[in-house]
This record gives C-alpha cells, structure tokens and sequence, in this order.
C-alpha cells in the first residue's frame, strides 16, 4: 500500500517518506478499512516534531474515514463495505491514517450516516469528539459567559458553537480577520485578537468587570498569563486540552486558592469509557442532524502531506486540513 511515515523527529519535508509498505491484515476483532481522506491535527504534527518515537517507523495521523474492506475473526462480515469514520488511528499504535489502509479495533470504525461526507468524518475523531467533552466537562448553564481560546481554530470553532448552542454568552480569542469571521460565524459575541490587544482587559469589559463563569482552553502556556482579577469569577472553571508549550509553567496559589477556581485537563486520546462512549453517541447526534458546521479549509493529496503539515504548523489555516487518500 501507498503510505506516508518516517523513523525520526525533525521538519516535515526533511523526515515524512512517501512510499509503499505491506498492506496490513486485520486480526481478532479487528477491520481494515480503505482509506479515503485522512485528517491532519496539531498534535499529529507535535508528534512528528518532537514526540519520541514509539516504534522504529510511524505512519501519523489518528483521525480519517473510508470504508471497511476486511474483517478479523469475531467480527461480523457484514461490516465489509460500511463507509465508518477512525478514532485514534494512530495512538497507541505506529500505523495511522497517511496511508491506503488502516487496521483498528472493529469499535474505533464508527459506522457513518450516509449523508456525511468523507471529509467531514476526518476530523470528528480528534477536533469534534474534543469539542464535545469540554462541554461536558463545563457543563454549561444558559446566560453564563465563557471565553473560548483560540474561537477561530478547527477545534475552537468547534467550541465556540456548542457554547452558542447552549445558551451562553461568548468572547473568543483570534489571531486574524479570517479566524475572527469564523468565530462570529459560530455565534461569538466579541472576538480578542491576543496579538495586538489585551485579552484580560477585553474580558473584563465583556463581563462588565464581573469575570467569565468557563474558560475552554487549548494553550494554557498562554491563558495561565491571564488569569487576573477579573477575567476568571469566583468559582470559575478553566476546561484545558491542550497547551503550545507543555514544560514548566508558574501559577500563583493564593489567588488560585482564595477564587476557588477550578482546572480541569482532559486528553481526548484517553477519555474514560463512559466519556467516550457519550462522546461517539454525542458525535453521531451532531452528524446526522448537521448541528455543527466543520470547516474543511485545505485538501491536499496524500503525496504532499508534508505540505499539509506545514500548513498545519504555520497556524494561518481557519479551519482543517485533510488529505485525499483515494475515491470510492
């Protein structure tokens, strides 16, 4: 099979390979599915930058969607030819989505509604199912504020129009003109460009100085400087899932202590089986009923997938990238 990997750390036009490797067969509980697109996600290219590599070869991506073309012992034969969407493709497993085939377990290949489209079902395993459980973690109450990290990224997008739809009032941080049109397109009330302006003094003017009820994070390198008076109100919950910078960072107790904040961090690769499956039924919901709008903003093929991860890496896409792998 046709397959993108490669076998050590580094920038991505100098370690991903475009090549063939054998065709995987699936096993016990298993199914092997023809890949069509392929989803590229900011930690896939984390972990072709930096992440140790857990195997001599890795095959990235964890999110992508195709059809199921062979099945394992103890797996119903009529699952060959359901169209399903992968959930961690790539984690804790070497092979990922960046090839022609993908083996998984028979549960991480969601049957798909007929009327999603291929593209679409790329980016639910990581971007939609991450959406979901920030929700759920923040459990939000209709009036309440939230500020919303990143409102214009695939994620965030995300993010912001579960809050929307829930009822609450949101402020979200962007970095362009584009990802702030994609924010007030989700429902955001007011956009923060955290390049050029104060992000504590734009909430605190949005909260009529009272602070936010939810922060939803996905840098917490950088929201961790903004925990000011104001900004977070007593009682307040920061939901984080990711962080651009994952060393060492300094937080100030008392504050933290006399505010009674709660922090919660979740990994949407390592949910907990009840949060999961919520999640899956939950994803299924926003599918075939098209509650959520996922921006598919770049489609590459699976031969320029460094390009596609540089795209990735350089932050100016609003929206998500997916690779085409091959037509039904």
């Amino acid at each position: 099979m046709k397959a993108v990997w490669y076998e050590r750390n580094g920038p991505a036009d100098s370690v991903l390979v475009v090549g063939e490797l054998p065709t995987p067969e699936p096993g016990p509980g298993e199914v092997r599915v023809r890949l069509v697109t392929s989803g590229v996600n900011p930690s896939d290219v984390k972990s072709r930058q930096s992440r140790p590599l857990a195997a001599a070869r890795i095959v990235p991506h964890s999110d992508g969607a195709g059809v199921i073309d062979a099945v394992g012992e103890g797996v119903a034969r009529d699952r060959v030819g359901q169209s399903v969407w992968i959930w961690n493709g790539q984690w804790p497993r070497p092979l990922g989505t960046a090839a022609e085939f993908i083996v998984v377990p028979s549960a991480q290949a969601v049957a798909m509604d007929p009327a999603t489209d291929f593209a679409v079902a790329a980016c639910v395993g990581i971007p939609v199912l991450t959406a979901l459980q920030a929700l759920r973690l923040a459990k939000l109450q209709p009036g309440q504020r939230v500020l919303v990290i990143g409102a214009g990224t695939s994620v965030g997008h995300l993010v912001a129009q579960l809050c929307v739809q829930a009822g609450a009032q949101v402020i979200g941080t962007v970095g362009s003109a584009r990802r702030a049109e994609m924010a007030q397109q989700a429902g955001v009330q007011t956009c923060v460009n955290y390049k050029t302006d104060s992000v504590p003094e734009a909430v605190r003017a949005f909260s009529k100085g009272e602070g936010v009820d939810v922060i939803i994070d996905m840098d917490f390198s950088s929201t961790v400087r903004w925990m000011e008076p104001g900004v977070l109100k007593p009682h307040g919950q920061l939901i984080g899932y990711g962080s651009n910078q994952p060393g060492e960072m300094s937080l100030t107790f008392r504050p933290l202590l006399f505010s009674s904040y709660g922090l919660k961090f979740f990994l949407v690769y390592d949910l907990l089986p009840e949060d999961r499956a919520w999640g899956l039924e939950q994803a299924q919901r926003v599918l075939r009923e098209q509650t959520l709008q996922v921006e598919v903003a770049e489609r590459y093929p699976l031969d320029a997938c460094a390009l596609a991860h540089q795209r990735v890496e350089s932050g100016q896409v609003a929206g998500q990238v997916v690779l085409d792998i091959s037509t039904l």
